[in-house]
């Protein structure tokens, strides 16, 4: 039986199962089956190869898609230029050679597709708050697109002059950047009260927030937007899309 699955930590938020097992179904794929790989370091990956013969490939969240990268044969450009992998096609070989991997980023297709119909002419500069492997796809999409783009952390660095920090941003900030993008997993279940701790009050009805945390479908981030008459997205789409781009990258 053809083997694909999800490697991070948790797991427990993931629809990514539910997801390509529903579509093995509606697609009668007899052959494959889709498993969640839980690992609590990074190190486990060797030993997850080893020990599943008929592991073919494997999606990657948090907080292993900059991390799995030395584990990898290659990456692709998009994967090369993002830094970040979401995506592992496993190649079975040899003795002499057992696998190799290589790496892909479909985040960045999943991203780009789900935002591009819903940006307006207003959306010049974006707030990318979060610094990990997510941000980094959505970084890359929107200077492909044309967007200046500034990141937000909690931790100060002089080095990046397009970067602020949580404390950093107000009124002025906001009115400048009417697109901000949650890249963080701050309101993921089972923590659905938890949310990026920006200044919600100056969000205004131009300000349009998306939010790579699919569940809760409303996280508390997307709620103090809708609360401001703000524009609002969720990842679910941005799911689907990466997931759907990873199986073409799978069977091709």
């Amino acid at each position: 039986m053809r083997t694909f699955g999800l490697i991070g930590y948790p797991l427990s938020h993931s629809f990514s199962q539910k997801y390509f097992t529903e579509k093995f179904e509606r697609e009668k794929i007899t052959d494959a089956v889709y498993k969640l790989f839980p690992l609590k370091s990074i190190n486990e990956f060797e030993s997850l190869i080893k020990n599943n013969p008929d592991l073919l490939g494997l999606n990657v969240t948090i907080p292993y898609k900059e991390q799995i990268i030395p584990f990898l044969t290659e990456l692709d450009e998009t994967a090369k230029a993002v830094g970040a992998v979401n995506c592992i096609k496993i190649y079975r070989h040899s003795s002499l050679v057992p696998f190799t991997f290589t790496g892909y980023n479909t985040d960045v297709y999943g991203f780009s597709q789900s935002i591009k119909p819903f940006l307006e002419s207003h959306h010049e500069r974006a707030l990318i708050l979060g610094t990990g492997g997510a941000s980094k796809a959505v970084e890359y999409c929107l200077k492909q697109i044309g967007l200046d783009t500034y990141k937000v952390s909690r931790t100060k660095n002089d080095s990046d002059t397009k970067k602020f920090t949580y404390s950093e941003l107000n009124k002025n900030i906001l009115n400048s950047f009417t697109l901000i993008v949650n890249t963080t997993p701050l309101g993921m279940y089972p923590n659905v009260d938890e949310m990026p701790p920006i200044p919600y009050e100056y969000l205004t009805p131009k300000h349009f927030l998306y939010d790579l945390v699919y569940n809760p479908e409303e996280t508390a981030f997307i709620k103090m937007g809708k609360r401001m008459g703000s524009v609002t997205m969720n990842g679910l789409n941005m799911l689907h899309l990466q997931a759907d781009k990873a199986w073409e990258i799978f069977c091709s």
